[in-house]
């Protein structure tokens, strides 16, 4: 295929968080501006009105996939009785998931069982298996936790892809991101896993950066694209921000911001200087 026709996913993650972000997430599928966004089964904005929205607008786009989030990470419940660690009743912090993980401290069978209820949950919405399963805050990277998550993949959507975080890029780049880096070295294993498990996977991945800086998206963007393969991964967070957000994620104004740029009329031209398609 040439460079003219590459195409890569776009995906806005995080659908069913909160109202402002479905709304901004569905906005821009229409507008042809995203081609992907996974959801939260476990979120508070994720009833039968929410999910016939989507559907909707994605059965009249060109492209659009849509995957599970899985979240098994703070402020969210879990959906099952037995899950460990519990922080208060919720998913621990992500910052103690990661910790508990590199210790191998974590039972890959209750992060199966966790996914699989998520995965249930995904079936009973949307009437089918997702196309794709990512996860929240990267938690499907995480030692142990990956042999639980795709476990369950492959016994229940056998025929979604995952998402691994590594990008395709010289190492010098990603010593420049410290995220980025983590993320590299999180992901060889999990390929090699998704791999050895016969799960297809992203071939590369971008979009890390850091939440807490005013960046400029758009030029943060330009860097995401440069270099992406054919089939490679873009993640963002576009939304409107809402109080059910406010309550639950400090990513915020940053949403706006990502959904504004997207929406507006500089980002197809980044698209094709780069020789990129979403459709």
């Amino acid at each position: 295929m040439s460079e003219a026709h590459r195409r890569i996913w776009l995906c806005a993650d995080d659908y069913g968080i909160s109202p402002g972000v479905n709304r901004a997430i569905r906005d821009l599928i229409g507008r042809g501006r995203l081609n992907a966004t996974s959801v939260m089964t476990v979120g508070p904005a994720i009833g039968r009105d929410e999910v016939a929205e989507l559907r909707k607008v994605a059965a009249d786009s060109a492209r659009c996939a849509i995957g599970l989030h899985v979240t098994l990470t703070a402020p969210f419940r879990p959906l099952t009785m037995h899950f460990r660690p519990l922080h208060g009743g919720l998913f621990p912090p992500f910052p103690k998931l990661l910790r508990t993980a590199l210790m191998r401290r974590i039972d890959p069978e209750i992060i199966r069982a966790e996914v699989m209820a998520q995965l249930t949950a995904f079936g009973e919405l949307f009437g089918q298996a997702p196309d794709f399963v990512d996860g929240h805050q990267h938690a499907q990277l995480y030692p142990r936790v990956s042999e639980g998550f795709l476990a369950a993949v492959k016994h229940a959507a056998p025929s979604a892809w995952v998402r691994q975080g590594g990008r395709n890029a010289p190492l010098s780049q990603s010593l420049r991101s410290p995220k980025a880096l983590v993320l590299d070295m999180l992901s060889a294993r999990f390929r090699q896993r998704a791999a050895r498990a016969d799960i297809t996977f992203n071939p590369a991945f971008a979009g890390a950066y850091d939440f807490t800086r005013d960046s400029d998206f758009g030029a943060l963007m330009g860097g995401f694209l440069a270099g992406l393969p054919e089939h490679g991964l873009v993640m963002c967070h576009p939304g409107f921000v809402d109080g059910v957000l406010i309550e639950l994620d400090p990513l915020t104004v940053q949403r706006e911001h990502e959904h504004s740029y997207l929406a507006g009329e500089q980002f197809p031209d980044l698209l094709a200087e780069h020789g990129v398609r979403l459709d």
